[in-house]
């Protein structure tokens, strides 16, 4: 008799932990998708917002930027346009690094590059979103790739000085930039064939 009672007792306990739990993660599951939801336009506001911010910089002159098919068109006030911009992103040393760069119309060399997101070693590696480093990519010669040299002055037109104790974040970027930048090449090309230019 008394493990009868004990029996209905515990299947009755089993019962409720059992909805009580499902309960919780119908709602847990409900807040989740609310939260999703309200936050996700503000987020693609803000990443637009920070990618039109990274062109501008690097084109100080642009008023018109279009966006193509995986890059962007960037013109000034009389439409003329000033070149290219596309992000890129890849493996640094201890995550990704997401990049915007920007080449010239006639896609000879670059114009500039901006870090936008990045997790590398903060005074090391975090380097490369220093104006020092980013400057090196400006007026690069791209019909070769870019190369990185360590310890000591570039010697050639297409090379960058690495991060003292950083090479691994430096040549990220050169990695990153150079596989981005034969794929627009090809894409831009591309696109001005069909145009007939």
């Amino acid at each position: 008799m008394e493990n009868d009672k004990i029996k209905k007792m515990f299947a009755g306990s089993v019962v409720r932990m059992i909805a009580a739990l499902t309960i919780v993660g119908v709602m847990s599951g409900a807040s989740l998708v609310f939260v999703y939801n309200y936050a996700m336009p503000r987020i693609k506001n803000n990443i637009k917002e920070e990618t039109q911010k990274a062109i501008k910089n690097i084109f100080p002159e642009a008023e018109q930027i279009k966006k193509e098919e995986g890059y962007y068109s960037v013109n000034n006030s009389k439409g003329d346009l000033l070149g290219y911009a596309f992000t890129a992103e890849g493996n640094g040393y201890q995550g990704t690094i997401k990049l915007l760069a920007g080449i010239s119309p006639d896609l000879l060399e670059t114009i500039g590059m901006e870090v936008l997101e990045s997790q590398e070693t903060p005074g090391l590696g975090a380097e490369i979103a220093t104006p020092k480093f980013k400057k090196q990519f400006n007026g690069l010669p791209i019909d070769g790739n870019i190369e990185y040299v360590k310890n000591k002055k570039p010697e050639k037109p297409n090379e960058i000085e690495a991060i003292a104790g950083a090479t691994i974040s430096s040549r990220a970027v050169v990695n990153i930039l150079n596989k981005k930048i034969d794929k627009m090449k090809t894409i831009i090309s591309s696109v001005d064939e069909g145009q007939g230019k």
